[in-house]
């Protein structure tokens, strides 16, 4: 690889230095390497602006943390670049290289092309209904979350144009295996191998005994739509990876399905999930 785009979140300590000096590197050893600062919320959503990626880009680094990759998976999806992180905080599941570890061996290995690359599902969810047509993507969940801290939500899940569950609960997050290790595990999801294809349903503190987290294939459709009796204010939200948010209103659909790109990251470890895993685990 020879033609790089570098996100760095100015929000993270040392993140511009550290951008500046991955710059010089690759300049230095025959790469082309262009900048950008995850600063400013763009009016249209996210924070990297596809039409500024040079059209000969063959991947994009992110400095920050898993936040910060997230993002531009989102924001960069339609341009299909495989991605690597660079974590300048405590915890990445995502990122391959963490703060103190020897960044140049990382830009090394891209240089000489010596890495693998991993496809992640991501999930597509389309709010519809008299307010019209509102969709977004994420990587790792899409959450119907309620607005008033005091108010329990009641929900319909349908399955494939079948009913399937109604909850009393805070809400329900629809992650990917991705985002198992995200929300949904702090939610009491199972954590789940990130190559595979699934959706995972965890319902948030559950009104309910015997509600649990629910695995459905990825080619699934799942409808969710806010039960009769909640009064015509009860509008709530869904939320995009913590990022995007949509509203939801009586008489909306909120579905959500496996979106029709993937985000693709780069990987320079040979270690398995569960070692992974288990280094993560341990730093919490």
């Amino acid at each position: 690889m020879k033609q790089f785009y570098l996100i760095a979140n100015p929000l993270k300590a040392e993140a511009q230095e550290t951008a500046e000096r991955m710059a010089g590197y690759l300049r230095r050893h025959g790469a082309e390497c262009t900048c950008g600062l995850a600063l400013n919320r763009r009016p249209e959503g996210g924070y990297t602006n596809p039409a500024d990626i040079p059209a000969d880009t063959e991947a994009v680094i992110t400095l920050g943390g898993d936040g910060t990759l997230i993002q531009a998976a989102r924001d960069l999806n339609e341009l299909r670049l495989p991605m690597i992180g660079v974590n300048l905080g405590h915890l990445g599941y995502l990122t391959q290289v963490s703060k103190g570890e020897d960044v140049e061996n990382m830009l090394d290995a891209l240089l000489e092309d010596r890495f693998t690359t991993e496809t992640r599902m991501m999930l597509r969810g389309t709010v519809s209904g008299p307010h019209g047509v509102r969709s977004g993507i994420a990587l790792n969940e899409i959450v119907l979350a309620r607005r008033e801290r005091l108010q329990v939500l009641r929900f319909e899940v349908l399955l494939n144009g079948e009913a399937f569950n109604s909850y009393m609960a805070d809400g329900l997050i629809v992650a990917t295996p991705t985002g198992s290790t995200a929300y949904n595990l702090s939610a009491g999801g199972p954590i789940v191998a990130p190559g595979t294809s699934l959706m995972i349903l965890t319902p948030i503190c559950s009104h309910s005994l015997n509600s649990r987290s629910v695995v459905v294939s990825a080619d699934d459709r799942v409808c969710i739509r806010l039960s009769e009796g909640g009064g015509p204010d009860q509008v709530q939200n869904v939320v995009f990876d913590g990022d995007l948010e949509i509203e939801l209103n009586p008489g909306d659909t909120l579905e959500i399905g496996r979106a029709a790109n993937v985000t693709t990251l780069i990987q320079l470890k040979r270690g398995t999930f569960l070692e992974t895993l288990r280094d993560k685990m341990a730093r919490i």
